[in-house]
């Protein structure tokens, strides 16, 4: 079920009815319901895969409960590792089987070895990156003795199936959601309206600037030949709007339909855009996916070989080259996180400060410097080169669109079909952005705009975002994180 659907149009008041209305007498009736609210809400895509979130949720839950009784090392770690390879085991086999099967095969084709094996066609279960990345939080949190285990299998389900974040996240904690799940929860009026808000802008953002960058972005990426080098600039540029606003605009209607029903979800995307080097830009960027990979992976080897400068470089790639894998099964992506790789080795190889810029970017001024101007066009430039690889459908997809850029007709006018039309997408994201950088310190761009104005001034903008969504809102599409 797509957030820019009549379906949810649908389903959200009604479960927001009952679950205020009719179960509120009882925190257990109300996790139960939204249990079975997230089972429709994921069910509406394939009915069959609801086996798989089930099954990856009881095997951690037992886990968790096992570990809370084992005392010895040694099994404790063998009860880790069976969570670790049944998830990953799970994701291996939907996600990945077919690219490794066919990589095996190829590469024993270079030297002169066939091997047999068909490749299966095996339909992706829609967020299974997500949740099985959820469970394993939870997991490795309590071998760790970071987490307490959970004794409510309801509760459980609940927390691993919520079904604002389940599909595409945020990644949530099981320290962060889990304990809400625990504890009783009312009617914040406040809360709701500030949810609704930042429903409004995600949807903004999907669906008048994603949807219609998108446009752009899939003619020059679907037909290289038929543009010039400039066209193919905008088209790179275009997607690297597109792919922010739909993600991050996703994630604004995931936090605000979990604050409908009382719950706070992790901050996602912080500007990203607006950031003055890539570190930052990371740590601006999906932000659950990346503080996992950092939690999980990068500190656990980074703090044993911290005196290495050679070892954390490796780690470092490493860390990069698995986020890159974790988008989906293509060489692309791959080299998507090696060129984020290379970009962040200079900051380990020579020591440079990783956290050299943590405050707002021209912090109480309304106009950046000259200097900051031009370092968050490097980041923008550098993240618009990558996005090329992540939106190219192959490698020598990525190399002709590149090869199309850097020729004679670099320096054109952009041969855009319809043009007029992308002028006026330019001038609204122009817009966009604008309302983004004035609101910078709020968690999302309606969180205080408009708030100190009259009642009717303030509705007017409401109203005037909502007619935005009918008149201008582009063709619609699934949101790209849905592949993943």
């Amino acid at each position: 079920m797509l957030f820019n659907s009549i379906d949810f149009a649908v389903f959200l008041p009604v479960v927001f009815l009952v679950y205020w209305f009719l179960t509120n007498t009882s925190l257990k009736l109300q996790n139960a319901f939204l249990l079975l609210a997230s089972y429709v809400f994921y069910g509406w895509w394939d009915w069959r895969f609801l086996s798989l979130i089930v099954f990856s949720s009881l095997v951690d839950f037992a886990i968790g409960r096992g570990l809370t009784r084992e005392l010895s090392p040694k099994k404790r770690k063998t009860l880790l590792w069976l969570s670790v390879f049944t998830n990953l085991g799970l994701l291996g086999f939907f996600k990945y089987y077919n690219f490794f099967l066919s990589n095996f095969k190829a590469a024993f084709t270079v030297f002169g070895y066939e091997i047999a094996g068909d490749s299966l066609n095996i339909i992706l279960p829609v967020g299974i990156s997500f949740y099985t990345f959820q469970t394993l939080s939870y997991t490795i949190d309590v071998y760790k003795r970071k987490l307490e285990p959970t004794k409510d299998l309801i509760g459980f389900l609940a927390f691993v199936s919520f079904f604002p974040q389940l599909v595409a996240g945020p990644i949530e904690r099981a320290s962060n959601l889990l304990p809400q799940f625990y504890k009783p929860r009312h009617f914040d009026y406040k809360k709701a309206v500030d949810g609704l808000r930042q429903m409004l802008w995600g949807l903004f953002k999907k669906m008048v600037i994603a949807d219609n960058c998108a446009n752009f972005a899939n003619q020059t990426f679907g037909g290289i030949s038929d543009y010039n080098g400039s066209a193919l600039v905008l088209g790179a540029i275009f997607f690297t709007i597109q792919i922010y606003a739909d993600f991050s605009g996703y994630s604004d209607i995931a936090i605000g339909t979990a604050r409908l029903f009382g719950f706070n979800l992790m901050k996602n995307f912080s500007y990203p855009y607006f950031s003055r080097n890539i570190p930052e830009a990371w740590r601006k960027w999906h932000i659950s996916l990346t503080t996992w990979f950092r939690d999980y992976l990068y500190l656990p080897l980074a703090l044993k070989h911290r005196k290495s400068t050679t070892k954390l470089a490796f780690i470092t790639v490493l860390q990069f080259l698995v986020i890159g894998f974790w988008h989906g099964a293509n060489w692309t992506f791959i080299v998507w996180g090696a060129i984020h790789a290379t970009y962040m080795l200079p900051f380990v190889l020579f020591r440079k400060e990783m956290v050299q810029y943590t405050g707002l970017v021209a912090e109480g001024k309304i106009m950046p410097s000259v200097k900051e101007m031009l370092q968050m066009m490097k980041v923008f430039s550098l993240t618009g080169f990558s996005m090329i690889f992540f939106r190219a459908e192959s490698i020598s997809h990525a190399w002709a669109y590149l090869n199309g850029i850097f020729s004679p007709s670099l320096l054109a006018m952009p041969n855009l079909a319809g043009g007029k039309k992308a002028l006026g997408i330019i001038l609204m994201v122009m817009v966009f952005f604008l309302v983004e950088w004035l609101y910078r310190k709020d968690k999302h761009s309606l969180e205080t705009l408009g708030l100190n104005w009259k009642r009717r001034y303030r509705w007017a903008l409401y109203g005037f975002l909502g007619i935005l969504l009918f008149y201008f809102g582009g063709a619609r599409q699934d949101f790209i994180y849905f592949d993943f």
